[in-house]
């Protein structure tokens, strides 16, 4: 704990110092973000855009001053880079196991909360499996039917790179993807497959059969689509 922070709690517990920093949710995500490769301030906001600017500024700053991150000037450009400290790839662990009980423990009030259709769409490019697509570009366009704003993505795609675009970027698209931003949302998480999916007409997908009959191979899912819910009555 910084030397600076009051003890509120009174509590010597070592725990309660580490959640003096980290019980806190916009900190969690902003350390997700790191240990998924991000390392600039554009790059968490276009990941966390309802994180404000000044709080990102607030949360680094903390985060910096318990030396869990460093800022790096970058060489070649006015932006700075953060890189985790040795104390804060041990954390990494930490918030994995976060996640992991969260879903096996509390999945249905994450998939029932108001999910930011930005941040949702970050996790959603990024996770997409580029190699399940053929060699060259891939341009995928996803469109959430009950969004009036934001309701249309394109997802374009080129070996390993994945790029996102809220905007027509004027390339020629390969594959419609439509669906309910719900519905989006459970097939990212894994409660329904993709046939599943378009045999309910839950998920549209219009395209070359190349690419719709293998969509189940390219589609993007959530890193921890494996960990299974637990049972009600298994919940003491």
């Amino acid at each position: 704990m910084d030397s600076k922070t009051k003890n509120i709690s009174g509590s010597l517990c070592p725990a309660m110092a580490s959640a003096d920093i980290l019980g806190d949710k916009w900190t969690l995500l902003l350390l997700r973000e790191m240990f998924l490769g991000t390392t600039r301030f554009g790059g968490f906001q276009k990941a966390i855009p309802r994180m404000s600017p000044s709080i990102l500024s607030k949360r680094l700053k903390t985060l910096e001053a318990a030396e869990i991150i460093i800022r790096k000037s970058a060489p070649t450009s006015q932006a700075a880079d953060y890189k985790l400290t040795r104390s804060g790839r041990e954390l990494g662990p930490i918030v994995e196991n976060m996640a992991i009980w969260g879903m096996r423990w509390r999945k249905r009030s994450i998939a029932a909360q108001d999910c930011d259709v930005g941040g949702f769409m970050w996790d959603f490019h990024r996770t997409l499996n580029t190699e399940g697509l053929p060699d060259g570009e891939t341009v995928i366009l996803v469109q959430i039917s009950d969004r009036t704003d934001l309701n249309t993505w394109w997802v374009i795609a080129n070996g390993e790179s994945v790029d996102l675009c809220p905007t027509d970027p004027g390339h020629d698209v390969d594959v419609y993807l439509t669906a309910t931003l719900a519905n989006l949302v459970a097939l990212w998480l894994g409660d329904v497959g993709v046939r599943e999916a378009v045999e309910a007409k839950t998920v549209f997908l219009d395209g070359p059969r190349h690419l719709t009959n293998i969509a189940q191979d390219w589609m993007a899912q959530s890193p921890l689509v494996a960990v299974k819910p637990a049972e009600f009555q298994q919940r003491k």
